[in-house]
């Protein structure tokens, strides 16, 4: 079974950087893997397009380097999150609990189906166990190794944070600001001193509890805030994003340009 970066890194007490990407154009990966500089790519399925093909490859081309996969999907959907492990992600970002029930219920299918484990992830043939049927100690084990990493992103988590933290299982967390904002009835509101000021208290309880916390910021400075407050796993920018903010003011400053002469 391949190494599990993430998780190594993870079991280390080391810092981990991640990038996210929309796309599952392999070429894509390739250009992340090439920077040598990431630990694992996520790739965001809640928001794109795909088809279980483009799962297979996108692992593929992770394989090319020394990094690991990440998959986002919402809760639990053990039917994508299983295919996605064996297509070769060794860790899932589960969106939108909003119970400890729930949460149980996504440790529960990224896990081994053993009287230890607990969890429902059986045998089967597929990328991860190179054509073999699975099954055996070295499948199990990297299934125990998978990392399961939970949003906060609703109000009612939120109010059960300590309990959801306590859950065997949970690898990492991750704040979502604008699902909180909506659930909270005020929307749009993710950058307000209330939502910051829970932020905080989700990032602060987590560290206390012994959950690494991981932020998603879209520049280097953002990160700055985050390290003051002891969080040391990033995911820094998303591929549309990035296009998006290079179309947009390159082509408002040709655009002048144009027009001026």
């Amino acid at each position: 079974m391949r190494h599990n970066r993430l998780r190594e890194l993870l079991n280390a007490g080391q810092p981990t950087i991640g990038t996210h990407l929309h796309s599952t154009w392999p070429s894509v990966v390739e250009v992340v893997g090439h920077t040598g500089i990431f630990d694992y790519v996520e790739f965001v399925a809640e928001y794109a397009p795909f088809d279980l093909y483009a799962l297979d490859n996108f692992c593929r081309a992770i394989e090319l380097f020394d990094m690991s996969a990440m998959i986002k999907i919402e809760m639990p959907n053990r039917f994508l999150a299983q295919r996605a492990v064996g297509s070769g992600f060794q860790s899932v970002l589960f969106a939108d609990c909003h119970t400890i029930e729930e949460v149980r219920e996504c440790v529960r299918v990224a896990r081994p189906d053993t009287p230890q484990d607990g969890g429902c992830f059986g045998a089967a043939t597929r990328r991860m166990t190179y054509m073999g049927y699975g099954g055996g100690p070295d499948y199990v084990q990297a299934l125990r190794d998978v990392v399961v990493v939970m949003m906060i992103e609703k109000e009612s988590a939120v109010n059960h944070l300590e309990e959801i933290l306590s859950v065997n299982g949970i690898d990492m967390i991750q704040w979502g600001p604008t699902d909180y904002s909506m659930s909270i009835g005020r929307p749009g509101a993710r950058h307000s001193p209330e939502v910051k000021k829970v932020e905080r208290q989700v990032i602060e309880t987590c560290l206390r509890m012994g959950v690494p916390p991981r932020a998603e910021i879209g520049s280097v400075d953002e990160a700055k805030y985050y390290l003051e407050m002891g969080v040391r796993h990033f995911c820094m920018g998303t591929d549309i994003a990035v296009l998006y903010e290079w179309l947009r003011q390159n082509g408002e400053g040709l655009r002048k340009a144009v027009s001026d002469f």
